[in-house]
């Protein structure tokens, strides 16, 4: 069950800096009113001590709370977004809690960085990069079993026996040997009294319960029957419904406005001119949308009003032409390359993408005289908090900000430019107003996966196989705007992940990147980011060696993996399970990919058809994955699904162009995503091993855009060096 309920103060968002995990930071245990027991936990890289729980006021700043009347309440540090976190994230407590699914209650985390900040980002409140559970397996699971074992002591000590001869079960406590019994919620008073263990002895996987067990998602339920509650669902008393329109160039601002008639629609109660944008704000959206549909805006497009797709791919193109930063380097190429048997050049491009998530961009605002309160779906809670609070020129802590369910984030709300937009409208109205961006205004005004040019070439031996690897590309770094500490000497972990520390053996290699940042256009994460690009280069570039080779791409993969046993078992079995090898109709083919991201190992099969006039169908994935430890079986399978519908809807539709600084794509007619009758069977094989657990949010995306132009090849004979595909190209192939 999901409790959507919120802290009436919020707490500090200043950002933490590293320190060690000691014992005290990491757990301090109090009493609360209604004698419940609350754990204040701090992760690694918190900074100073958590708060000591003690009064009805004080702020959520736990993960586990266990009332007096036996509710075990988890407050969930990372967001859900559609991913199952919140599921993954309780099995790990509760495993470790003993308690079951059913029992416990969840609610998101406040803003605060001291408390909440994922140790795998540096300290910062955010859910991102396929790290919630890798983040949380240590120090969630840990946090469980101090407070059961805190829990048994005071049992123990009610019943003057040995804690050793007392075992949690099922929410209670129970001493074995007289059968004597005691709920959680009995003991929570007397619990919160007991000293804090220096250390706990954590489960062994074998006697895990519910972890890597298939667990119905928590959120299902509410989200079913309707009472689940997204940003855009957040409806205070009196709020009011605003929509707008941004300058149709990025960098533009409004020349003049005509309202006259915007006034003149049923329902609109004013309008708001920024500097950049006009809001409309209403009784409702549909008068909200007429109204804007009203407005004579006049805009001064600034200095972009004349840019193309086609200059700044030009750009990159150029920039690919002299040496970068040095992303990694082995051996000497140039030695070997002048010693190969034969060499291989291709050049690789993919275009700036859009989120298009479901729930389109919305945030509702109250600005007060001296407060500021924000309902909103957002993967930064900290930074929506100070953006929040630095708009409305208030201190943080006069800023409370409820944070939602998310329909759809990609990436896009790791951004907190949506909030900074409905505060500066909300300034300007009396009483709440929830901002709405239409579907248009929300493709045309996105933050973009970055468009790259790649330039490849490889030196093959005797056998075909590569003696130098030359990889040389040129695109936006999102790590350099978003955290700029992660950039340094020219380079960031997220522009060269996929594309060095590869799972093959590669004598010789040299990685080069060079930052080109494109003029007014807005960069973002999107799902699996660098590897999204850079996977589909390194793994479409290797087919066409394979093919140079004259060899199976399959058999030519496995024989570059020996020094990576995990990559190689997860081809092995992905072409197995595909049925690699077998015949295949005219105008269908089979392609694949492997990879090493987000410390998980993925092999992708995919199976296309292709029609007489280009058009491609993928008609099955098999996806193999080792991911290491598996929390909840179901959610790998589900993101695997998942992210394989979104990497073939960039491979085959996704494209942002710009034409006189205009985004041309406005809705899902022009930016296409694939629909339920495109969709293609997905199977999802699941190598179960012990090792820590990797990420599943975002790999499975950058997979299978390689497999489906590698397919398209073997179906048709022509390469795919350029996103998304071009139908005209492959017409009668």
């Amino acid at each position: 069950m999901i409790i959507d309920r919120h802290a009436s103060l919020a707490a500090s968002s200043r950002s933490p800096s590293p320190e060690g995990l000691s014992r005290r930071s990491f757990v301090r245990a109090g009493a609360i009113a209604g004698g419940g027991l609350m754990l204040s936990l701090s992760v690694p890289f918190a900074n100073g001590d958590t708060q000591a729980a003690g009064t009805h006021t004080f702020a959520p700043n736990a993960f586990i709370q266990v009332e007096g009347d036996g509710r075990v309440v988890l407050t969930m540090p990372y967001v859900e977004m559609g991913q199952g976190t919140y599921t993954a994230i309780s099995m790990l407590i509760a495993e470790e809690l003993e308690v079951e699914l059913r029992q416990v209650r969840l609610e998101p985390a406040p803003p605060n960085e001291k408390l909440y900040g994922n140790p795998l980002l540096g300290g910062i409140q955010a859910t991102g990069n396929s790290n919630a559970i890798r983040a949380a397996w240590q120090p969630l699971r840990q946090a469980g079993a101090i407070a059961r074992t805190m829990l048994v002591a005071a049992a123990a000590k009610r019943w003057n026996v040995d804690p050793a001869a007392c075992r949690a079960q099922k929410g209670a406590v129970l001493h074995t040997t007289t059968g004597r019994n005691l709920k959680y919620g009995e003991l929570a008073a007397e619990a919160s009294r007991m000293p804090v263990p220096e250390g706990v002895a954590l489960k062994r996987p074998e006697d895990f319960k519910l972890i890597g067990t298939p667990a119905k998602r928590l959120d299902a339920p509410a989200k079913v029957n309707g009472t689940a509650v997204y940003g855009i669902d957040a409806r205070p008393p009196g709020v009011k419904i605003a929509t707008l329109a941004q300058s149709p160039v990025f960098g533009g601002r409004v020349r003049n406005v005509d309202d006259k008639a915007a006034k003149a629609v049923k329902g609109v109660r004013q309008i708001v001119r920024l500097n950049d944008a006009v809001a409309v704000v209403a009784d409702h959206m549909g008068a909200a949308k007429k109204g804007l549909a009203a407005l004579v805006i006049e805009w001064d497009d600034g200095p972009h009003a004349k840019l193309t797709t086609q200059a700044i791919v030009a750009e990159l193109e150029r920039a690919t032409l002299g040496a970068g930063a040095v992303a990694q380097n082995i051996g000497n190429v140039d030695t070997a390359m002048a010693g190969a048997v034969a060499k291989i050049e291709a050049t690789y491009q993919v275009p700036f993408l859009a989120h298009a998530t479901m729930e389109p961009m919305n945030c509702t605002v109250h600005v007060r005289k001296d407060s500021c309160e924000v309902w909103v779906g957002n993967q930064v809670l900290a930074r929506a908090q100070a953006a929040a609070a630095q708009t409305a020129g208030l201190p943080a802590n006069k800023v409370v900000v409820h944070n939602h369910l998310i329909g759809g984030g990609f990436g896009r709300r790791l951004e907190i430019d949506g909030v900074i937009r409905a505060v500066q409208i909300a300034q300007h109205v009396d009483g709440p107003v929830k901002v709405v961006w239409t579907r248009e205004e929300d493709i045309q005004h996105d933050m973009y996966r970055p468009a790259f040019f790649d330039r490849m070439s490889a030196g093959l031996d005797a056998k075909g196989f590569p003696v130098a690897w030359n990889h040389r590309y040129a695109g936006s770094s999102i790590i350099a705007r978003w955290l700029p500490p992660g950039f340094n000497n020219g380079l960031d972990p997220d522009t060269t992940e996929g594309a060095i520390n590869l799972a093959y053996g590669l004598p010789d290699m040299h990685v080069e990147y060079l930052r080109v940042e494109p003029p007014g256009v807005p960069t973002a994460f999107w799902r699996s980011v660098g590897p999204s690009h850079n996977v589909f280069v390194v793994e479409s570039f290797m087919d066409e060696l394979a093919a140079a080779a004259k060899q199976d791409p399959v058999a030519y993969r496995l024989a570059l993996l020996d020094k990576t046993p995990r990559a190689k078992a997860v081809l092995e079995l992905a072409a197995q399970k595909a049925g690699w090898g077998q015949p295949l109709p005219k105008g269908a083919g089979r392609g694949v990919s492997v990879q090493s991201a987000f410390a998980s190992f993925m092999a992708h099969v995919a199976e296309v058809e292709v029609s007489k006039n280009g058009t491609v169908r993928v008609r099955r994935v098999v996806c193999a994955v080792d991911c290491g430890s598996v929390v909840n079986p179901d959610t790998v399978r589900a993101q695997v699904q998942g992210a394989v519908m979104f990497g073939i809807s960039a491979a085959l539709y996704g494209e942002i162009t710009l034409k006189d600084g205009r985004v041309e794509q406005t809705n899902f007619d022009s930016y296409q995503v694939l629909r339920m009758n495109e969709a293609p069977a997905v199977e999802v094989h699941i190598v179960q091993n012990r090792q820590p657990p990797g990420g599943m949010g975002e790999p499975g995306t950058s997979a299978i855009m390689p497999a489906v132009a590698n397919a398209i090849f073997a179906a048709t004979g022509r390469r795919v060096r350029k996103l998304p595909v071009d139908p005209e190209t492959l017409k009668h192939a």
